[in-house]
């Protein structure tokens, strides 16, 4: 049985996801937040991109909700459109667009219950009837780990990880202790690949 303090919980851990992708984008360059920084292309302002299409189809179709505000750039037929911003298209209008996901999909959250049903078509037939909760830990683990990725992403840019700006949720902000640590685990790794 669920209860409201279940939505409530993956509610906040959904929220705490979206800011903290957000927070990724804080004090870069259009340059930096554009720029792929793996083999696979995955760049900060691809990420939030591809939540927006992700938290709008999740929490509109799934459950028979019109979506009337899709950023047209979504519909594209170009491979991994969500996955990227071109040259026009701005930080500030991602970013609201994202925020306007939010609203969206906050609405469908609050009006239907954990156990409202669903339909995922593209999904496997053994899989497509979902409920609400479901589909909320499923979104919530969806933007936490693309979060991660973010994580990874701005430290490879400048150096700057953690949680939130407030709350590092690192053991250390001494720089000098990190190089240590890095040393550390670069010799036991070495060790470890000789024994």
């Amino acid at each position: 049985m669920t209860t409201t303090q279940d939505k409530a919980d993956l509610q906040r851990y959904l929220q705490t996801a979206r800011d903290a992708l957000l927070w990724k984008l804080d004090g870069l360059s259009e340059y930096d937040i554009r720029r792929p920084m793996t083999p696979t292309g995955t760049n900060l302002l691809g990420l939030v991109k591809h939540m927006i299409g992700v938290e709008y189809g999740y929490f509109g179709p799934v459950f028979g909700r019109a979506v009337h505000d899709l950023p047209s750039w979504l519909r594209s037929d170009e491979p991994n459109a969500d996955m990227w911003a071109t040259s026009e298209e701005s930080r500030e209008d991602i970013v609201d667009a994202y925020r306007r996901a939010w609203v969206f999909a906050d609405l469908t959250i609050s009006e239907l219950d954990l156990d409202s049903p669903g339909l995922v078509k593209p999904w496997p037939e053994e899989r497509r009837d979902v409920t609400l909760h479901q589909i909320l830990v499923h979104v919530v683990a969806e933007i936490h780990r693309h979060a991660g990725h973010a994580d990874v992403v701005r430290e490879m840019i400048d150096g700057s990880a953690g949680l939130r700006p407030d709350y590092s949720n690192l053991g250390s902000s001494d720089q000098a202790w990190w190089a240590d640590y890095c040393d550390h685990l670069e010799k036991v790794a070495r060790s470890a690949d000789h024994a």
